[in-house]
């Protein structure tokens, strides 16, 4: 298995496959990370080959993108489940359609007079096993359609109300308060979405809030200090084609 590191050689092997760790940019799609990746590879390899990722990120979302290659595709699903380690901002006071920056924050409630211990306890609340309500604006499937299709048709996205489902929160630590901005950091278990996450703190709190940063620092024992660009990724494969 090859994990891109400062101090490691990287072989690109067609044959055997192996484990890229992408820190995906901001605006990035999940599908624009692969879709790049899968051509440097498939000029680099003279043909094409299978490539997939352990997880998506949303576009605004940057950090851990875990992308496997070859034979080593078929080991995401295990990779997919590991628990997850983010970064992030949710700004008081508004709320969006999406619960991030994708969509318009509108005003919501007033957050001035918060203090940090009002703060911090309703973070507290959000910890262990609970149940968690997708976006609208999301991927999971509803009636047998994707969430956000339904969500952006206007006569049809007043129906959409994904049930609520158990999801795991290790740890939930408030790093720092600005203002409005709250940084945190959070642990969590498979299919947990940060975005309704900041969405129902701000719920608790009274005065609404969205997110307005996420980055994924792990997955599992997977560490972004060790991931590298979708750029870097492409030259170093196409470096090796040239190789081989």
């Amino acid at each position: 298995m090859e994990v891109l590191s400062p101090n490691s050689d990287f072989v690109f092997d067609p044959d055997s496959g192996g484990i890229l760790l992408v820190d995906k940019p901001l605006t990035w799609t999940s599908f624009d990370v692969v879709g790049k990746l899968r051509i440097a590879m498939r000029i680099a390899a003279g043909r094409k080959l299978k490539v997939g990722h352990a997880g998506t990120l949303d576009p605004l979302a940057t950090g851990l993108l875990i992308l496997a290659y070859g034979p080593f595709t078929k080991k995401l699903p295990y990779i997919t489940g590991e628990e997850k380690t983010y970064t992030g901002t949710l700004t008081l006071g508004s709320v969006t359609p999406t619960y991030d920056l994708e969509s318009s924050p509108e005003p919501f409630g007033a957050w001035e007079n918060l203090d940090e211990a009002t703060i911090r306890a309703a973070f507290a609340q959000f910890k262990g096993e609970m149940l968690q309500r997708p976006p609208n604006f999301s991927a999971k499937r509803f009636e047998g359609e994707r969430a956000y299709w339904l969500a952006r048709d206007t006569e049809r996205a007043h129906l959409v109300e994904i049930p609520a489902r158990s999801v795991l929160i290790n740890s939930l630590e408030v790093s720092a308060i600005r203002g409005p901005e709250i940084d945190f950091v959070v642990d969590v278990g498979k299919g947990t979405y940060i975005r309704s996450l900041a969405h129902d703190i701000g719920q608790v709190l009274g005065c609404g809030a969205y997110l307005s940063a996420l980055r994924r620092t792990r997955i599992g024992e997977y560490d972004v200090s060790n991931a590298a660009p979708p750029a870097v990724w492409s030259q170093r494969i196409s470096a090796e084609g040239h190789r081989r």
